[in-house]
């Protein structure tokens, strides 16, 4: 099994979010995405402090995938600068990540 990771972006609109985790599951780039909000999100943006309702996306996938999920989501992003940040899955229930990796594979068994 190659490394497991989590990526998060948001988007300013459920519709998007929801199309983003359709496209990145569809292509097997992403096992599961879990698309939460709205949340609240206070950033600084052209030297100007914002606060704006959001919609997280939670994305399930592996290390090797990450390039080709990076350009499907900016691909379909709405943003200028999205937020896309990786983090890498240290641990987990051996079933799980056992799904996750066979959910990825090309065919899966």
């Amino acid at each position: 099994m190659t490394k497991p990771i989590q990526v998060l972006t948001t988007t300013e609109t459920k519709s998007d979010a929801q199309a983003i985790a359709r496209v990145v599951v569809e292509k097997r780039l992403a096992a599961c995405v879990q698309v939460i909000g709205p949340i609240t999100s206070t950033y600084r943006w052209q030297r100007e402090i914002e606060t704006t309702d959001e919609w997280l996306c939670v994305i399930k996938s592996r290390r090797d995938l990450y390039e080709q999920l990076e350009a499907a989501i900016l691909e379909m992003h709405p943003y200028d600068v999205p937020e896309i940040l990786v983090t890498p899955v240290t641990g987990g229930s051996e079933s799980y990540l056992g799904w996750l990796d066979n959910a990825l594979a090309a065919k899966p068994p």
